[in-house]
C-alpha cells in the first residue's frame, strides 16, 4: 500500500467552498481501480487547512498521477491555494487495507 497524507491550505476566499471545487477530482480518484480510500477531512484546530489521507495499491500511484483527473487538479490547485501542500509519502509493503485497532476492541 502506498499511503499519502497531504495538508492543503486553500486561499482564504476559497476555504468555505474547498470541498465542492476539489470534487470531481475526489470522485474521480475514488473510481480508480488501485484506490483503497481517498478522504478529505478539514483540520478542527486550523479550519483553513485540509487534510487528504489517501491510500493506493503499490503499483496504482503511476496510474493516478498520470490520469486525465490527476493533470487537471494540478492545473486547479495552484490557483486555489496560498502556499505548496506538504506531504507525507510511505510505502507499507503488504498492507491492502485497514486493520482493527488492538488496543481495545468494541463489541
Amino acid at each position: 500500500m502506498i499511503l499519502i497524507n497531504v495538508r492543503f491550505r486553500p486561499l482564504p476566499e476559497y476555504v468555505d467552498t474547498f470541498r465542492e471545487l476539489v470534487d470531481e477530482f475526489t470522485t474521480a480518484t475514488r473510481a480508480e481501480e488501485g484506490c483503497i480510500f481517498f478522504d478529505w477531512a478539514r483540520n478542527s484546530d486550523d479550519p483553513g487547512e485540509f487534510i487528504l489521507i489517501e491510500a493506493f495499491h503499490d503499483d496504482a500511484a503511476e496510474a493516478h498521477v498520470n490520469s486525465e483527473h490527476f493533470r487537471k487538479a494540478t492545473e486547479l490547485f495552484p490557483t486555489i491555494l496560498s502556499e505548496t501542500p506538504q506531504i507525507i509519502n510511505t510505502v507499507i509493503k503488504g498492507k491492502t487495507d485497514w486493520d482493527r485497532m488492538a488496543e481495545f476492541q468494541v463489541s
